[in-house]
């Protein structure tokens, strides 16, 4: 999970195609050693979390979320994972944009959330993440 600096930037504007670019792009420029990796997982895009998303993380009003891993650590995958549904990453696009004054920090933002959700796919803790 990726919280949202309370920092609020508006009139940048990225498209849903751009800003579904710049999370591929993240994803392209993973090292291939992790890339390989990455076993049933889908990386989706949502305009924001969900009321239900933010209740079940105990977040407080006013509080928003960057990108979500929803899903079994592929560290904690035992000899009986298969037939799973897939792992999701979301990455949540408004409070993104709200949060970046620029479309490079937008580009930058992105990239920092996706890696940090992927961190958890892999195992790692919020503490353990940029």
């Amino acid at each position: 999970m990726r919280l949202a600096r309370p920092r609020r930037l508006r009139g940048r504007r990225v498209s849903p195609a751009r800003f579904e670019r710049l999370v591929r792009e993240a994803l392209r420029e993973l090292p291939p050693t992790f890339a390989r990796r990455l076993e049933n997982v889908a990386i989706l895009i949502a305009d924001r979390p969900s009321p239900e998303q933010l209740r079940a993380l105990g977040l407080a009003p006013g509080e928003t979320l960057f990108g979500l891993y929803e899903g079994t650590p592929l560290a904690e995958r035992g000899t009986g994972y298969h037939l799973a549904l897939p792992d999701r990453i979301t990455i949540f696009r408004q409070p993104i944009i709200e949060a970046c004054g620029s479309s490079r920090e937008i580009k930058e933002e992105v990239r920092l959330t996706v890696i940090h959700e992927l961190g958890h796919f892999f195992g790692l803790g919020d503490a353990d993440l940029p």
